[in-house]
């Protein structure tokens, strides 16, 4: 095995690939340079640190979950479990079955009013190989894409490992955290080739208007621009329906929509997602899956069948609980002097600013960790222009919400009266 050439020190980031390694000489040198572009996510981190102050008998409780605590419907259950014992656990093509795409294109219809095919439909084993795929698929080396930060961290980690640039469109408390569509517009250059976008979006909760949607179908258009909508949690919104790029004339053609299973049907562990995209990009793109997984397990996707076509009510339900913990929360979140924070009008984060108590994101994380028994997720785990913020999942019950609020508020006024501890 020829070894390349040894990576530069401190140049793997988040991941701490080379403390792996690093007592072999040769597989360090071994490792591809892009291979240290990539990044973890906070949360991971923060996973880390619960554990160990578990073990240790702290009772933490949990806001730092990305996923919903509601178990999957039974009906998609009782699905997967009927198509192993109908024999469906064998090779399937690497686009996905045709019950699902078709499902697909049913569930395209009637979220969103658009009109869809199965042939411009690709399964995938969850949200990420989406982003991973299409980023591979579409992008090269100086490529700009314009990400919204904070935001979901993959983005950039993907963008940075394909060799293209990443460009920061940072989303603002004092707009709501929706894209600022005139300075998106003075992100664009003649290398910017992909705007991506996120609405509800994580980590902040917020939504994009449909005014916002316009303007950005219009930059796409006049710009000649692709453009790649994250939109796993289009069904958990609050205040007005969702609205997808989709939507606007002409953005069908030059448009990647995301969608998944985990969160509007509470299905995080069966890996399950799909891309929507222009007819002629599709069989590329599974030329990809069929080269990285081969496929998605067959007996997942009949249950994600059952999940589009018959999972409506179970959804609702979901959605109304979090709308209840959202508004108490809302409340509770007033009545905490030093923290100010939007209201979310979408999926199940509140993104608290922080910077009235003197402590960075990842100190505050820390402090309210040790101090008060509740995991959150600094913001900077979701880019740069996170600092300031912590993100709260309201992914936990009421009970255990109200508990956190209590100690988080307790832990800050001892932080105002000089209490945190060295």
């Amino acid at each position: 095995m020829k070894p390349s050439k040894v990576l530069p020190t401190g140049q793997v980031k988040g991941m701490r690939i080379a403390e792996g390694i690093k007592k072999v000489a040769n597989l360090k040198a071994c490792v591809a340079d892009r291979v240290c572009r990539l990044r973890g996510e906070g949360a991971f981190e923060v996973l880390a640190l619960v554990k160990r102050l578990e073990k240790q008998g702290k009772d933490i409780i949990h806001l730092e979950i990305g996923e919903p605590d509601f178990d999957t419907p039974e009906n998609v259950k009782e699905r997967a479990i009927q198509a192993i014992r109908e024999g469906h656990t064998y090779y399937v093509p690497s686009a996905g079955i045709d019950e699902l795409r078709e499902a697909v294109c049913v569930y395209m219809k009637r979220s969103r009013g658009v009109d869809v095919s199965p042939e411009e439909v690709i399964i995938t084993p969850g949200a990420k190989p989406v982003i991973f795929l299409s980023f591979l698929l579409l992008l090269e080396e100086g490529d700009e894409v314009i990400y919204p930060d904070p935001g979901f961290p993959a983005y950039r980690s993907i963008i940075d490992f394909v060799g293209a640039k990443a460009v920061p469109l940072r989303l603002r408390e004092e707009n709501d955290f929706r894209v600022d569509v005139e300075e998106l517009r003075r992100l664009v250059t003649p290398k910017t080739k992909m705007i991506v976008l996120n609405s509800p979006g994580n980590p902040t909760g917020s939504v994009l208007t449909r005014e916002d949607m316009a303007e950005i179908a219009r930059i796409a258009e006049e710009e000649d621009l692709l453009v790649f909508t994250d939109e796993v949690y289009s069904e958990i919104i609050y205040d007005e329906p969702h609205v997808s790029i989709l939507q606007f004339p002409g953005m069908k053609e030059r448009t990647i929509l995301l969608d998944a299973f985990s969160k509007t049907f509470a299905m995080t562990g069966w890996r399950l997602g799909y891309a929507v995209l222009p007819r002629e990009l599709a069989p590329l793109l599974a030329l990809l899956v069929t080269n990285s997984n081969s496929c998605t397990c067959t007996f997942t996707q009949m249950a994600g069948v059952e999940a589009l076509l018959n999972g409506e009510d179970a959804v609702r339900k979901m959605v109304a609980e979090f709308r209840r913990r959202r508004d108490f929360l809302v409340e509770r979140m007033r009545e905490i002097e030093g923290l100010t924070f939007v209201k979310p009008r979408g999926a199940f984060y509140i993104f608290p600013n922080i910077t009235s108590f003197g402590l960075s994101s990842q100190e505050m994380m820390r402090y309210l960790l040790e101090e008060a028994g509740v995991a959150t997720v600094p913001g900077t785990a979701f880019g740069d222009y996170g600092e300031g913020y912590i993100r709260i999942s309201f992914s936990n019950s009421l009970e255990n919400l109200a508990k956190a609020m209590d100690r988080i508020e307790e832990a800050l006024k001892k932080l105002r009266r000089g209490g945190k501890r060295a």
